[in-house]
């Protein structure tokens, strides 16, 4: 046995070939490094780097500011649109209610009119009606003169004397009449209705009358239709409330404005019968 046998070794372990490997490749970087940083400071320094410097733009735009206008711009558009869609609003609403008044004032119109093209329309189917009613023995009736005398035409019909004085210069100018229009309201010398022909046929003889019929059917005294004569008023309706009146002009006719179709006419009794009669003379 060797004397050395037990004495431990003092000999380092072995590395490894891996790691060996490791290291030598770290060693030759690091030296491979450092050749190459000998080289370049040892090469003749090149034209030196210009260093530049970029500039940043600068802003000067005061953002906040810039949003809050543009908020106050939008908010401003918003109510100005606002506005407008009222006032649009507004203006048609005027429109539509001016349109809808427009509309009821003809409406209204129209009713009035249809109205009163109705009430005279009545009347004159009620003068037809008591026409179509008169006894044809009317057309017999004689007026008497002032004196009631009368005398025969030699057909048998009773003839009134004929009329004189203030009577005379009230029928020729009834008379005289016939032929002109039927007016509302007229009082000559064109045109009348029926109360203003009476009263300008009254004023001949220097007689002052009322204008409207209901009081002209109150004047004088009231006298039969029997017992008529020339200048008396004959009257339709009741007295004092007569819706129509004409002039007796003997011979059993009368003279009248009748209404807008037929004018100032002439008429026997027969045709329209009065109600009744006054004498103002």
């Amino acid at each position: 046995m060797s004397h050395t046998a037990h004495i431990p070794s003092h000999r380092k372990p072995r590395r490894s070939a891996s790691k060996l490997a490791v290291r030598a490749g770290v060693a030759g970087g690091v030296l491979s490094t450092l050749a190459m940083a000998g080289t370049a400071s040892a090469s003749p320094s090149a034209e030196p780097v210009a260093e530049t410097t970029l500039e940043m733009p600068v802003l000067n735009l005061d953002l906040a500011a810039e949003v809050s206008s543009a908020v106050t711009t939008a908010a401003e558009n918003t109510r100005a649109a606002a506005v407008e869609g009222e006032l649009t609003a507004q203006e048609e609403s005027a429109r539509t209610g001016a349109a809808a008044e427009a509309k009821k004032a003809k409406e209204d119109a129209q009713e009035k009119a249809d109205t009163e093209k109705k009430a005279q329309e009545e009347a004159a189917r009620k003068a037809e009606a008591d026409r179509a009613n008169r006894s044809s023995a009317r057309a017999s009736l004689s007026t008497k003169s002032s004196s009631g005398s009368t005398s025969s035409d030699g057909s048998g019909a009773s003839v009134a004397a004929p009329a004189t004085g203030s009577a005379a210069a009230i029928v020729n100018f009834a008379r005289a009449q016939v032929g002109k229009a039927y007016v509302m309201g007229g009082t000559g010398p064109s045109s009348f209705d029926c109360s203003g022909l009476v009263q300008a046929a009254y004023r001949q003889a220097g007689i002052s009358l009322p204008r409207m019929s209901q009081a002209q059917s109150s004047a004088g005294t009231s006298v039969s239709l029997s017992a008529l004569q020339p200048g008396d008023i004959l009257y339709w309706g009741s007295r004092g409330s007569a819706y129509h009146v004409a002039i007796y002009v003997g011979g059993g006719k009368f003279v009248g404005a009748q209404n807008p179709s037929t004018g100032i006419v002439e008429r026997s009794l027969s045709y329209d019968k009065p109600t009744g009669a006054v004498r103002v003379l």
